[in-house]
C-alpha cells in the first residue's frame, strides 16, 4: 500500500471512456499509431498544468439515500448525552426510519443526486450506497430503486447494497428471537424481491451487540450466498464481537468500521482477500477510539477507508477531513491512504478491475489535483486539493 507508482512528465489518453495509454511524454511521443489515431478523432487535449494527476477516489461504504436529518441528536451527543438514551427517546437509526418512509422516491432521489454533486466536486467518481432506512419491504425496495435510478443516471460508479438488517424494528424488539425472527422475514420475503428485480450487488448487515449477533448475521449471510448476492458486514464497531472473523469466514468483499476488531480478527483478515474497510469520520464524529490501522496494515491486511455517511453518527463525506484524520490520528502514510481510497477502496466494491487506478483498459476516472504531488492532500489540512474530476474520460462540468 506504501508502494505507489509515480510517472514523472507524463500523459494519459482515453479512447471510449477508457484510458488507452499512460506513459511518459517520450514514450508519448514515440507512439506514432497513438498519435495518428488521436489527430484522425480531434482528440480534446487536457493540459493538467504540472499537477498531480490521481485516480478518482472510491467511497465504498455510505448511506447516501435517507429522508430528513438528525442535527439536534448530533448537539445531544456533543453535549455529553449517550448514543442510547438517543435511541430509548426515539432518536437514532428509528427517527431515520420514520422520515424515510415519510419520504417519496421523488424526495429521496432529489436529495441523494445534490450529494452526488458534491462527492464530484470532492473527486470521487465511484460510491456504494447501503439501503437500510426502511427496515420493512416497501421502504427498503423505495430506497433501492432510488440507487438504481441513480445507477441508471451514469454520472459516477454505484454500488447497491441491500442492508434490511441494519436494526431490529421495533415490532422484532423485545421478544424472545426477535432478531432471528426478522432475518428470516428478510429472507423469505424481500431478498427474493431485491434479487428478482435487480436492486442491488451486495447484501449487509450489522453485527453488533444489542443488535445482530454473529449466529443471526451467518444465517442471513448464508442465504445472501446461495441467491447470489456478494457480501458486505458492519463488524466490531461498537464491541469485539468477532464480526471480522465472520466476515472472512463468508468471504465478504470487506469487513467495515473495525474500531475493536481482534488480533485474531486483524491476522484472519491479513489471510484471506476480505478488504479490511476503516471509516475514521465516524470514529471523530462519535469521539471513539480509531480503527488500529497500523495494525492491520503492518500485518499484511489490504484496507480501505470510507466516509460512512449517513444521517445520524456521520454526516460528511469530506474526503479532505477524512485524509487528514487517517494522517494524524491513524498514522497512515499518504500513500497509504492513496492506495486505500482508490484501488483498495474500488476492490472494496467489486470494481478492481475497472477503476482504482490509471492503467490501460481500466475506466478514464482520475482527479487533477490543484498542486504538483500528492503530498498536499494532507499538508493542506482539511481542504479541498482537487481542480478537476473525470469520471469515464469526461470532466464534471460544474467543477471545471
Amino acid at each position: 500500500m506504501n508502494d505507489l507508482k509515480v510517472i514523472l512528465d507524463a500523459v494519459v489518453v482515453c479512447k471510449d471512456g477508457l484510458i488507452a495509454f499512460v506513459g511518459t511524454r517520450q514514450e508519448f511521443e514515440k507512439n506514432r499509431f497513438l498519435q495518428d489515431d488521436i489527430k484522425k478523432n480531434n482528440a480534446k487535449i487536457l493540459d493538467c498544468k504540472n499537477n498531480a494527476v490521481l485516480p478518482a477516489f472510491c467511497d465504498s461504504h455510505t448511506h447516501l439515500v435517507f429522508g430528513g436529518y438528525r442535527d439536534d441528536e448530533f448537539l445531544k451527543r456533543a453535549a455529553g448525552v449517550s448514543y442510547m438514551e438517543i435511541m430509548k427517546a426515539g432518536g437514532g437509526i428509528a427517527k431515520s426510519v420514520e422520515l424515510t418512509k415519510a419520504a417519496s422516491e421523488h424526495e429521496l432521489l432529489k436529495a441523494a443526486n445534490k450529494r452526488i454533486d458534491e462527492l464530484l466536486k470532492l473527486g470521487v467518481a465511484s460510491v456504494e450506497i447501503k439501503s437500510g432506512y426502511g427496515l420493512d419491504k416497501d421502504t427498503e425496495l423505495k430506497q433501492l430503486r432510488v440507487i438504481k435510478k441513480l445507477k441508471d443516471e451514469n454520472r459516477i460508479n454505484i454500488m447497491a447494497t441491500f442492508m434490511g438488517a441494519h436494526s431490529i424494528p421495533k415490532e422484532y424488539k423485545g421478544k424472545e428471537g426477535g432478531g432471528l425472527e426478522y432475518i428470516e422475514y428478510i429472507i423469505k420475503e424481500v431478498l427474493p424481491l431485491v434479487k428478482e428485480q435487480d436492486l442491488a450487488e451486495y447484501v449487509d448487515i450489522f453485527c453488533e451487540q444489542g443488535v445482530f449477533s454473529v449466529a443471526e448475521s451467518e444465517r442471513l449471510l448464508s442465504a445472501a450466498k446461495d441467491m447470489g448476492f456478494g457480501l458486505k458486514i458492519h463488524a466490531d464497531e461498537i464491541v469485539s464481537l468477532g464480526g471480522a472473523e465472520l466476515g472472512v469466514k463468508m468471504g465478504c468483499v470487506s469487513a467495515d468500521h473495525l474500531l475493536h476488531v481482534s488480533d485474531k480478527g486483524i491476522k484472519d483478515l491479513a489471510d484471506s482477500d476480505t478488504i479490511a474497510t476503516m471509516l475514521p469520520l465516524t470514529a471523530f464524529c462519535l469521539r471513539e477510539p480509531f480503527a488500529p490501522a497500523r495494525k492491520l496494515i503492518d500485518s499484511g491486511a489490504a484496507v480501505a477507508l470510507a466516509t460512512d455517511f449517513n444521517p445520524g453518527s456521520c454526516f460528511s463525506f469530506s474526503i479532505p477531513l477524512l485524509i487528514a484524520l487517517s494522517v494524524l490520528k491513524m498514522n497512515m502514510s499518504i500513500n497509504e491512504v492513496i492506495s486505500a481510497l482508490t484501488l483498495n477502496g474500488a476492490c472494496a466494491m467489486g470494481l478492481g478491475n475497472e477503476t482504482g487506478s490509471i492503467e490501460a483498459g481500466k475506466k478514464a476516472d482520475m482527479v487533477i489535483l490543484k498542486f504538483d504531488n500528492e503530498n498536499f492532500l494532507a499538508y493542506h489540512t482539511g481542504v479541498d486539493c482537487v481542480g478537476v474530476t473525470i469520471y469515464n474520460a469526461q470532466c464534471a462540468e460544474h467543477i471545471q
